[in-house]
């Protein structure tokens, strides 16, 4: 099945995908456990929730995908944040299209985003780039050479 998407810097992940009735490709979404249009984007979003699943060790109830917030007053929504089994934010992840060149922008998009999350550590990637970062509490960044692992618990 062609489904036009370019194979991305993630380890493949056993996604279930179909058409949908409007014919186009629809992907039965790791997290959320029901079936949503497979844009792009949401290509690498599926990869980087099948990563933080398996490798990562976040149970697949503890990942919200398009999780609202409120950012000066405007609705918005973070692409994916990981949890603990107490519910503690871990991991903020901006997924862009694997297209759409990782900038300055999407850094920033997702910090701001982080300023409501207060999250810990941060992810932005097009599936093809990748840049991690661990938030301190006053708001400082420093590079992350891996991903936090969940906590046992």
């Amino acid at each position: 099945m062609d489904l036009g998407l370019p194979p991305l810097e993630w380890p493949p992940a056993p996604l279930k995908i179909q058409r949908g009735a409007s014919g186009k490709f629809e992907v039965m979404c790791l997290a959320r456990r029901k079936w949503v249009a497979l844009e792009p984007e949401e290509w690498v979003r599926q990869h980087v929730i099948h990563h933080c699943i398996e490798v990562l060790n976040y149970p697949a109830g503890c990942i919200a995908v398009e999780r609202p917030l409120v950012l000066n007053g405007m609705n918005r929504r973070a692409d994916i944040v990981c949890h603990t089994t107490d519910g503690q934010a871990q991991l903020l992840v901006e997924c862009k299209a694997p297209e759409v060149k990782l900038s300055q922008e999407a850094v920033s998009q997702a910090a701001r985003y982080n300023m409501v999350l207060k999250v810990p550590a941060m992810l932005v990637t097009n599936g093809l780039e990748h840049v991690a970062y661990e938030i301190a509490l006053d708001g400082s960044s420093t590079p992350l050479e891996a991903l936090p692992l969940c906590p046992a618990g």
